[in-house]
């Protein structure tokens, strides 16, 4: 099966929620598990728009918490497929922070997760490549590869000695 390539910023998804009360820890800072939670919604969505099939997440990369975000404070989500493999997909996702009060944007945090596409048996199917239009986008898809061998051999799934764009890094 061999689909159209699709353009990086075709997929791109942006999610805005509000930090309530009930989002938060004692501290006033947005629960990391609630942030996960909708970092992951929003990946997921990226990931339809790209594929066109139900996806479900395969792996998260490190997610550093950079800034808290507080309550009250407006979260702005921002996903995009960076590069498609055989049946996966890698997306990179910032975060934001925005005071509504004193109107300013501040970065909270940014991750890579992947997901894998779905057929209507629930096994993995092929998906469209992506096409990197923006210097950033491109950036980022050339980088996608050595990610991906790095999830892959962290997880057991590679031998070190087989990651070869990791091999080139040091070599």
């Amino acid at each position: 099966m061999t689909f159209t390539p699709k353009r990086a910023q075709e997929s791109l998804i942006q999610m805005t929620e509000l930090v309530l009360p009930n989002d938060t820890n004692t501290f006033g800072n947005l629960m990391g598990g609630r942030l996960m939670y909708w970092m992951d919604i929003a990946a997921a969505l990226a990931t339809m728009k790209h594929c066109s099939a139900p996806v479900v997440t395969a792996s998260v990369d490190n997610i550093s918490f950079e800034t808290p975000i507080k309550l009250g404070n407006v979260v702005h989500i921002e996903a995009k497929v960076t590069r498609a493999f055989t049946t996966s997909m890698e997306v990179h996702l910032r975060v934001w922070g925005e005071d509504p009060v004193q109107q300013y944007r501040y970065k909270s945090n940014e991750a890579f997760m992947t997901f894998v596409a779905l057929d209507p048996n629930g096994k993995s199917r092929p998906v469209p490549q992506v096409i990197p239009d923006t210097e950033e986008e491109k950036v980022l898809y050339d980088g996608a590869m050595r990610r991906r061998q790095l999830r892959l051999v962290l997880g057991g799934k590679m031998k070190p000695g087989d990651a070869e764009e990791l091999k080139a890094l040091f070599i």
